[in-house]
């Protein structure tokens, strides 16, 4: 069976490994979102995109959930000592990533092309596509003005107020080649588990793809980020507030309506199915916390026996 995951970072590579470890190779396609991408010190860095890809090639560091394991930061060290802002983490493997990047793209590379064969280099058989070769940028509105989502997320620690959140660009921005051949070529299409705000939500905003996965609704299936009232990690639930959306089962289901047909939740979120019933989606309770591989397996299989 062929699956198409949209994704975002940290919740999103634990669900990633589980399907490719359950999916043959070159069965699993995966929109990432590129909201995040920012640029430090004249690079082009992919965040989303970067997790997604060292998680594949089994080289995340999965303690911190971002990176490369083993990293070092002696270049962070010397840049800070020659006076250059030092608040968002490049280590110094990762740092190769992003100068490659840069280099492709300014030689005129689409980011789709660039994407590709960085997953190839480092050993990845499953497809990584951003959701766009056009520069889409989450914003958020702060009581002090409008922040890039890495300014808010890592620089301020997500410890603002948000007052807003919008995706410039995203209005002239088209998907990426065979990102809508990817939803509707799919048997499963697989929302992560990722903050609907400003991982799935930048995704969303490029036109066309929304409505692509609402011809597929039968076949869409989203694992909740949310556990317990609460974001498994992150900022989810003070964005999801900011947005008007409940920090429930309820909250994202509405964040991803009209054209979501199934949603994964947490055993102890079980009470919310019937409300999901009603307003038309179908509710799948699991163990939900993947907090080993054979726990992101299991879920996994879940998710694929939706279907």
């Amino acid at each position: 069976m062929r699956v198409t995951a949209v994704a975002g970072g940290t919740g999103a590579a634990k669900l990633l490994r589980g399907l490719a470890a359950c999916l043959a190779p070159g069965e699993l396609t995966v929109i990432g979102n590129t909201g995040d991408d920012t640029e430090i010190w004249g690079l082009h860095v992919s965040p989303d995109l970067d997790t997604v890809t060292y998680a594949l090639a089994g080289r995340l560091d999965v303690a911190r959930g971002w990176g490369l394991a083993g990293e070092t930061f002696r270049c962070l060290e010397a840049m800070g000592d020659l006076g250059a802002e030092t608040w968002f983490n490049l280590g110094d493997r990762d740092l190769a990533t992003h100068v490659q990047r840069t280099r492709a793209l300014r030689a005129g590379a689409p980011l789709s092309a660039v994407t590709a064969e960085l997953a190839r280099r480092l050993g990845v058989s499953a497809r990584i596509l951003p959701m766009s070769d056009d520069a889409v940028r989450t914003r958020v509105r702060t009581p002090d003005g409008w922040l890039t989502f890495q300014e808010y997320f890592v620089r301020e620690k997500a410890q603002v107020e948000v007052r807003a959140v919008e995706y410039a660009g995203a209005d002239a921005a088209r998907p990426a080649p065979g990102v809508l051949e990817a939803i509707a070529e799919a048997g499963l299409v697989v929302i992560c588990p990722s903050n609907p705000v400003t991982s799935v939500g930048p995704v969303l905003a490029v036109p066309g793809i929304a409505a692509a996965l609402g011809a597929r609704r039968a076949r869409v299936v989203a694992v909740s980020p949310i556990v317990g009232g609460a974001a498994v990690s992150g900022p989810a639930a003070a964005l999801m507030r900011a947005r008007g959306l409940d920090v429930s089962p309820l909250g994202v289901a509405a964040a991803y309506a009209p054209w979501l047909g199934t949603l994964v939740l947490d055993r102890r979120d079980a009470a919310h199915a019937d409300a999901l019933g009603r307003v038309g989606v179908r509710a799948i309770a699991a163990d939900t916390l993947m907090t080993d591989p054979a726990r992101e397996r299991a879920l996994a299989r879940i998710v694929l026996e939706a279907a």
